[in-house]
Formats: structure tokens, C-alpha cells, sequence
């Protein structure tokens, strides 16, 4: 999935109208060095103990070549089980739900996605004693940069989790040796830790950050378009006949990643998700029926009272030293709709 593709929101559900039979739309670093017999670090062997991330930046951008060499062949017939061999975690749940409702796009989407493509004016960040590495890089015909994140994943490379960001994505410590420093997800910084972020931002969309919300910026866009669709939630074209609510989900994959920027502060990836309800009144039970739309007829074409689409997404986030985290950028798909 992972060349910039745009985000595909829930289109507007269609009610049937059953009444007359007519139809209505509706690191950390610091590698232990070896120990005198004394259990002491010898002073010659802590000097060549220089730390080391899981590859060296040759091995990273073989990994990155194979991943979009691979991607790019998968993407052309909509080959899942290929691209599980170089793809997985929040990454894959996107781009299998692309291939699922592949057909109900646009000739020119289609297209666009079947392109091979490669990722340019690379930089790597790979963490001093830690088992994955991140790459800021842009893929070939974006001007958007993103943040990719690879792990290893039963065993081979895989890339787990991509984020294009239209804001700038800040300068990441990459201290003395060059490497970066991971730092823990359950590592409070400043107002919350990274593995807290998700749940703040998924509250902007249940209850317009009134609760876990309250904790990160309202003012980024991500966080603005949180909040629209909250507020837009009793005024959406179907607001007559049904309402529409959000839940927070856990995410299908729940594995966040972060590294130490270079003010002190950390850039977060972090995987979120969440539902959305689109109920029928009660009023109008037994009359209406939801009909629902394209993508969600992919996972079930069934007319009904209640929609329910799962949507898994992944954020980045900066965490400062004091203040609020603010999420910057976002990625979701729907990957399910009952």
C-alpha cells in the first residue's frame, strides 16, 4: 500500500424507504561492553564497544528497494498473500482492505495504485540496540514525505506502519555514532506517553475530545478534522432519519514506535482505530432500512438498521518535553463494514 495513496473516509449511507416498496438514497543505547573477570567493563572493551542498530544503513536500503520492488508487483493484480511477504501490521490491514474494495474506485485510482514506484531522498533512522529501524523518504511522483516504519514480522522484514505527513516531520536525534534512540512507548513524555496517544486522539472523534482527548492539541489539522467529523455527527445528510456515533478500537496490530527528536522531545507512530455507528431512529424502525454504500457493500451488501464500519489507522505524533502532544499526520481505511 504504501506510496501515497489518499485515505478513503466513508462515503454517506442511502436509507431505503420499505413502506410503499419505494426506494429513498439515503535504545537504548549503550550496548553493554564486554566485563573484566572482575564483572567490571574493561576500559579497552568499552571503548570499541561502539553501539549498533539492527542493520547498517546499506542492509535498511535493501530492505526499503525490496519492500517497493515488491509492493510494486503485488499492487498490479492485488496480490495480498504476495505482499505479506514484505508487509504487515497496520500497514497490510490497509492495504488488504484496498485490494478488497479495489473495484468500486475510479478508473484514474486504479491506475494510480497499479504504478510502481520507488522511495527517493531517503533518511534512515535506525535505533542503537533496538530491532526495527524507521526511513523518512518520499515516494516517486508525491511531494509528500513520509515516516516508514520496518520491523521484523514472523521472521523476515516487513514494513509495519507508513505515514505521509503534509506538516514537517521534526529533526530526530541521531546523537555521536549516528544512530537514533528508541525510546519505550510506555515512557511518559511531557503530558502522556506514546502508547497513550492513540486513545486522546480517538476521542476527539467520540466525544470532541472532552475526556482522554483533552490531553493533546485541538489546533493540527488531523485533530481539526477529528473534531469535524464529531461535530458534523447530528448534521450529515442522513441526520433526519439516523444518528451517527464513534467508538474507539483497539487496533488490529498494537505496536508503537518511537525515537528521541533532537529539542528532547519524541516522534511517535502510533497505531488507532475506531468504529462508526450510523443507527436508524427509533421511529423509524420497521420502516426505513440503511442502504449501504459501495465500499461498505464490499463486506456486506445487506440492507439494515445499523452500519458499523471498522476503520484502522495509524498517527504521528510529537510528544514535547512540557506541553501537548499534537498529532500531525494520520492514515486510515476502512477494513470492515456489519
Amino acid at each position: 500500500m504504501a506510496s501515497p495513496h489518499p485515505a478513503r473516509a466513508a462515503r454517506t449511507t442511502g436509507i431505503a424507504l420499505l413502506m410503499l416498496g419505494l426506494t429513498s438514497t439515503v535504545a537504548l543505547t549503550g550496548c553493554g561492553g564486554s566485563t573484566d573477570d572482575d564483572g567490571k567493563a574493561g576500559p579497552k572493551a568499552s571503548a570499541s564497544a561502539a553501539p549498533k542498530g539492527a542493520v547498517t544503513r546499506e542492509q535498511a536500503a535493501k530492505i526499503v528497494d525490496n519492500y517497493a520492488a515488491v509492493n510494486g508487483k503485488a499492487n498490479k493484480t492485488q496480490n495480498a498473500k504476495l505482499l505479506a511477504t514484505v508487509e504487515g501490521g497496520q500497514v497490510h490491514e490497509q492495504s488488504k482492505a484496498d485490494y478488497k474494495t479495489f473495484g468500486t474506485w475510479t478508473k484514474a485510482d486504479r491506475s494510480d495504485y497499479e504504478k510502481p514506484f520507488t522511495y527517493q531522498d531517503r533518511t534512515y533512522y535506525i535505533p542503537a540496540g533496538g530491532d526495527w529501524f524507521a526511513v523518512k523518504a518520499t515516494a516517486s511522483g508525491s511531494k509528500t514525505p513520509a515516516l516508514l516504519v520496518f520491523d521484523k514480522d514472523g521472521g523476515a522484514w516487513k514494513l509495519t506502519s507508513a505515514v505521509y505527513a503534509e506538516a514537517p516531520i521534526p529533526a530526530i536525534d541521531t546523537g555521536d555514532h549516528g544512530l537514533a534512540t528508541a525510546v519505550a512507548p510506555s515512557t511518559r513524555v511531557g503530558a502522556l506517553a506514546p502508547n497513550e496517544v492513540s486513545a486522546a486522539f480517538e476521542d476527539l472523534y467520540e466525544t470532541g475530545g472532552k475526556k482522554a482527548g483533552a490531553g493533546i492539541s485541538h489546533t493540527t489539522d488531523p485533530a481539526k478534522d477529528a473534531l469535524k467529523l464529531y461535530k458534523g455527527r447530528d448534521t450529515f445528510d442522513l441526520a433526519k432519519w439516523a444518528t451517527k456515533k464513534y467508538f474507539a478500537k483497539d487496533p488490529a496490530y498494537g505496536k508503537t514506535y518511537a525515537l528521541r527528536l533532537a529539542d528532547g522531545g519524541v516522534l511517535a507512530v502510533v497505531p488507532t482505530a475506531h468504529t462508526q455507528e450510523t443507527l436508524l431512529k427509533q421511529q423509524y424502525m420497521g420502516s426505513f432500512e440503511i442502504t449501504p454504500n459501495k465500499e461498505e457493500s464490499v463486506y456486506n451488501p445487506a440492507k439494515r438498521a445499523l452500519v458499523t464500519d471498522t476503520f484502522q489507522g495509524m498517527t504521528l505524533a510529537t510528544l514535547p518535553k512540557s506541553g501537548k502532544p499534537s498529532v500531525i499526520a494520520y492514515e486510515y481505511r476502512m477494513t470492515d463494514s456489519k
